[in-house]
């Protein structure tokens, strides 16, 4: 079991869109404002989807205890009432680099590569099993990291952006400690033998190829 968790945080380590040259150039200091605004404008496209792939997670959980500790990665996104949750705050981050409200929710600026990228993680949590479904979401293992990068090069190099709209980034370091720390378990539990392992791993994999595709497609639309 010690070697298949480490098997799982080796294809995090190696392949999660932390190495990816867009967001190296982001953490330093490199980007110009359009693709920022960009960046802001596309990734919007794949949180506004979140919920979608975690109700489809949702549906496939066949135990009450499952359920209730699946929902709350709605709530976390979608709020619990208006003006809550991770969309709005990632709308709050829009508007304070430039980016308009309605802008975003229009999704005219989303591109091919993107929508493609999204709708191939959609269908992964839409088709595949709960087992690989929930291991795409290890992630977020490496995102409170992730995140805590963010927001020292968002402070650092990015001060046109007014420290408010970073809530998102703040936010989301507890969270996606308490999602990895959550997720990790049942994939262990649940993948006992090799098949199912080898399943789980290239879910995780084919969610890392995801957030890599989106990158891809901002970095040659913007730069």
């Amino acid at each position: 079991m010690r070697d298949f968790e480490a098997e799982l945080r080796a294809v995090v380590r190696s392949r999660y869109h932390d190495l990816h040259p867009f967001n190296q150039r982001m953490h330093t200091g490199l980007l110009s404002r359009r693709e920022l605004r960009g960046w802001i404008l596309n990734r919007f496209h794949y949180q506004r989807h979140l919920p979608i792939k975690d109700a489809l997670i949702l549906a496939k959980l066949d135990h009450p205890d499952l359920r209730r500790l699946w929902i709350r990665r709605i709530v976390d996104q979608d709020g619990a009432s208006d003006g809550e949750g991770g969309l709005e705050r990632w709308l709050h981050l829009g508007e304070a680099a430039g980016c308009g409200r309605e802008e975003m929710w229009s999704g005219r600026a989303v591109l091919p590569g993107v929508r493609l990228a999204v709708d191939g993680y959609v269908n992964l949590c839409r088709h595949g099993s709960a087992l690989e479904a929930v291991a795409a979401s290890l992630t977020e293992l490496l995102a409170p990291d992730l995140m805590r990068t963010r927001i020292a090069a968002f402070e650092r190099h990015y001060p046109w952006i007014d420290s408010d709209g970073l809530r998102y980034f703040q936010v989301r370091v507890d969270q996606g400690r308490e999602d990895g720390e959550q997720a990790l378990p049942l994939v262990l539990s649940w993948a006992r033998g090799p098949t199912e392992r080898q399943a789980a791993i290239r879910a995780l994999e084919y969610k890392c190829e995801v957030l890599w595709t989106l990158l891809n497609a901002v970095e040659r639309a913007y730069r």
